[in-house]
């Protein structure tokens, strides 16, 4: 992983999401991000290897953060209640982080492969979630395997925050009460066997 602890580390990642959340990818370049990071090129290729290397770390640094949002959560004798403000976590942590989440998810950058690293940091992500489900399949609260229904309620929470984040909204409907109703159909849906 990127040294990114020191302050110039902080810089060009902070100068990085800017750039993309204000100009797009075209925008990042090595000497475009050295400089509104303030720093040199050679610094940025020090600690990041280049654009790649930095983009990279804004992927995995998304994802660092959801796993932490979602860790954060309280643990309560009500499994499907903590499910539920773990979705709740995910859609509130990737509008707070839309740049990182249209990197982690949204193709912001064109052709860019994250890193074998960053690929475990997301799939942790997942095993949180995995987690989350499994002590509601386990007090028989949901039913099934809890990857699976893992994977439907993630697939479905980012469809979601993703068409609210784009600004899609055929309903024009309150994208938090979109949400709740969501959830509450999945969670329906996997209590009956």
């Amino acid at each position: 992983m990127a040294r990114t602890g020191d302050d110039q580390g902080r810089r060009i990642l902070e100068a990085a999401s800017e750039l993309l959340s204000k100009e797009g990818a075209s925008a990042l370049s090595v000497r475009r991000i050295a400089t509104a990071a303030g720093c040199s090129t050679m610094g940025l290729y020090s600690r990041f290897g280049g654009k790649d290397g930095v983009v990279d770390e804004l992927y995995a640094e998304g994802f660092e953060r959801l796993i932490a949002a979602m860790k954060a959560n309280p643990v309560t004798d009500d499994p499907l209640a903590d499910l539920r403000g773990c979705a709740t976590c995910y859609r509130d942590t990737a509008l707070a982080n839309a740049t990182h989440y249209m990197v982690m998810f949204g193709g912001a950058v064109p052709g860019f492969v994250p890193s074998d690293a960053s690929h475990e940091i997301a799939h942790d992500a997942f095993g949180g979630l995995v987690a989350k489900v499994a002590r509601c399949t386990e007090a028989g609260v949901l039913v099934g395997r809890p990857d699976e229904i893992a994977e439907i309620v993630w697939g479905s929470i980012h469809g979601l925050v993703m068409l609210e984040l784009v600004g899609i909204n055929p309903l024009l409907s309150d994208p938090a009460g979109r949400f709740s109703r969501a959830l509450d159909a999945l969670f329906d849906g996997f209590s009956h066997g």
